[in-house]
């Protein structure tokens, strides 16, 4: 169970509690930090993951402006008419899955949410092996016209992003006792990396409405920018936890297949978004996941579960991510089909 705030704090790596959520300092990753230091930060990381399976990232080196210049430029977006944004919508995109969606079209557990977002990933050129073998999620990213800064911003973004994931994941490889670049060489040598900006309108939803209903996220890592609003809520193993909004941090968790590459020694935590704030809400879900082809399967580490593990009747979609068979570009698409019905595409190989 995660513990309250104790109000210590650690020297100058580990993590201190806030409302349940442990904040860990990353400066060692990201820097020069001593061996000792980096692996205080993994031992940190190590017990946030056994225990709620979210924590928040600070001294990450990110540097603000660009979050700042990224902000802007997404609200100035989200502001624009319905019309306006339509030209660069999701279906323009074909199997790339890129562009913009409107309120309502995105679906979690088979409901709408009540928000709206652009969906962004690794900018493909057209040569691409993925590109030219006709392979869903990859190709190049739609940009609006307007605002114009929005392309070179979201490119940065996505390039500090996937550093910062790397780094995050040598820490969790150290804590699993591997080699610090073992997600480097065995699953993110050529990762799928995703982007997400999601606009929350302003709204008084009823005890039905959720800006993103109760989910796991499916790959490996995930980092999320939020503004000042409140919104985000984490499932304990009794309730359900807020997780404070800051404009200077990341949170961070861990998905579905982190979860079955450690055979659940890691759990892939449900979340949920409402906002409740009366104000708009902006956040920035960046997803570090394997590479297309890769297999993930389960450390030697830990004993193999079987595929009706006793904890799949506990997850929020009842499928146990220990029974799946393939590879993660298969496990995705099944996944985004859910999401985006209208652009399945059941005939196209995944390979």
């Amino acid at each position: 169970m995660p513990r309250e705030d104790d109000g210590s704090t650690s020297r100058s790596v580990g993590y201190r509690r806030s409302v349940n959520v442990p904040v860990i300092d990353v400066a060692p990753l990201v820097g020069t930090g001593t061996e000792r230091d980096v692996r205080a930060v993994a031992e940190a990381i190590d017990e946030a993951c056994r225990d709620l399976g979210f924590f928040v990232i600070s001294g990450h080196g990110l540097d603000p402006q660009l979050r700042r210049d990224l902000d802007e430029a997404a609200r100035e977006f989200f502001a624009l008419p319905d019309e306006t944004k339509a030209a660069i919508a999701m279906p323009r995109a074909g199997l790339a899955w890129r562009g913009w969606f409107p309120v309502g079209g995105e679906l979690t557990s088979g409901r709408p949410d009540l928000k709206e977002g652009i969906y962004f990933g690794e900018e493909h050129r057209s040569d691409h092996p993925g590109v030219l073998g006709g392979r869903p999620l990859h190709g190049a990213n739609l940009f609006p016209e307007q605002p114009s800064q929005l392309r070179p911003l979201v490119l940065d973004y996505l390039d500090a992003l996937t550093t910062l994931g790397q780094q995050v994941l040598d820490a969790v490889a150290l804590a699993l006792g591997l080699p610090r670049n073992w997600f480097r060489t065995q699953l993110t040598e050529d990762p799928v990396v995703l982007f997400r900006i999601f606009h929350y309108p302003p709204s008084e939803p009823t005890a039905d409405d959720w800006g993103v209903g109760e989910h796991t996220d499916y790959g490996l890592l995930t980092l999320l920018g939020q503004d000042g609003n409140a919104g985000l809520q984490v499932r304990s193993a009794d309730r359900w936890v807020d997780v404070p909004p800051d404009a200077d941090t990341f949170v961070c968790n861990i998905g579905d297949m982190l979860e079955r590459l450690t055979g659940g020694r890691y759990r892939s935590t449900p979340h949920r978004v409402r906002n409740t704030s009366g104000a708009e809400r902006l956040s920035y879900p960046f997803f570090l996941d394997p590479s297309w082809n890769a297999v993930v399967d389960r450390l030697p580490i830990v004993d193999r579960p079987s595929a009706d593990d006793e904890a799949a009747a506990q997850r929020w979609d009842h499928a146990s991510v220990h029974g799946f068979s393939g590879t993660y570009g298969d496990y995705l698409l099944q996944k985004v089909s859910k999401v985006f019905p209208e652009l399945g595409a059941p005939a196209v190989k995944s390979g």
